[in-house]
């Protein structure tokens, strides 16, 4: 059974893109295809919550061959695009810090598929952010329904 939402992702404004895809550029190292996050709905660092997206595409690298004439986004890019998601809340929260490097991932649960076509609505609570790790609770939803969710781990470097 999935644990509680982080957030109530149907109160969210789809047409409101607070930090478009270039804004993030500005904080995010990511490029070409390991850019997975494509804007922010909503990033609020005193309620330690920030919600962001992905639209999947037809022409994503991974299609063709995962799985072929059935394509899947992989579980470890929904887990890339959590971790950018709060590497994104962290170095805008603490710039002076630098880097947020992957660090770890805890009690990961994939509850559906995404495919293209879909929007990955991309859930960040954080947990604990100090000066030498930062750690969050994630969740992603498709149409409503949760299909990912795990804990992040970073620590910077």
């Amino acid at each position: 059974m999935a644990r509680k939402a982080l957030y109530d992702v149907s109160t969210i404004d789809q047409n409101t893109v607070v930090i478009s895809k270039e804004e993030i550029e500005q904080i995010n190292p990511h490029r070409h295809e390991f850019m997975l996050l494509d804007g922010i709905f909503l990033c609020r660092p005193k309620e330690k919550i920030i919600v962001g997206y992905r639209d999947v595409h037809d022409d994503e690298f991974w299609v063709r061959g995962h799985i072929p004439g059935r394509p899947l986004m992989p579980g470890v890019l929904m887990i890339e695009t959590a971790a950018q998601l709060v590497s994104y809340y962290a170095q805008s929260v603490m710039p002076q810090a630098g880097f947020l490097g992957f660090a770890g991932v805890d009690k990961v649960k994939f509850r559906g598929s995404v495919v293209p076509g879909d929007r990955l609505i991309m859930v960040g609570y954080l947990i604990d952010l100090r000066p030498r790790r930062c750690v969050a609770e994630t969740q992603a939803y498709v149409d409503g329904k949760m299909v990912y969710e795990g804990r992040i781990t970073g620590m910077w470097m």
